[in-house]
């Protein structure tokens, strides 16, 4: 039982290719993956973390049209000068993802941010949405 759990972790890890649409033709003539999320949810928030690696403040494009929020990562590697790959166990490539926002999230507060690699959204709550404590009062 231990085993099968680990085998479907390494399954789950593994890079996955963004699925082509018919009719539909990227305009960068590379791969292009679909990133590995955790999603976190605070009592204001949800937060998205995302794995993008070689993808930088200047290379995402991410835009929220009606619910679906759209993630693009662009990556362009350089090898280094007088270097020539040999083997490569790692590939590289674009990245792509889209989520269906519910009415819940603020959508004019959504703010992302990106260190080293790791996208960070950070999807408020709507007013309603948040979780509340409430006080019970005796009679």
């Amino acid at each position: 039982m231990a085993n099968e759990s680990k085998e479907l972790q390494t399954l789950e890890a593994e890079k996955q290719e963004v699925a082509t649409v018919e009719g539909i033709e990227r305009t960068r003539a590379r791969r292009a993956y679909v990133p590995h999320v955790d999603i976190y949810e605070t009592d204001d928030a949800i937060v998205l973390l995302t794995d993008m690696p070689g993808v930088d403040e200047k290379s995402l494009d991410i835009t929220l049209e009606k619910n679906v929020l759209t993630i693009n990562g662009y990556v362009d590697t350089e090898a280094p000068d007088n270097y020539s790959l040999a083997y490569a166990e790692y590939e590289t490539g674009d990245y792509q993802r889209s989520f269906t926002l519910s009415e819940e999230i603020d959508r004019e507060k959504i703010e992302a941010t990106v260190k080293d690699g790791v996208l960070r959204l950070h999807l408020p709550k709507a007013g309603p949405a948040k979780t509340r404590k409430i006080t019970v009062k005796a009679n």
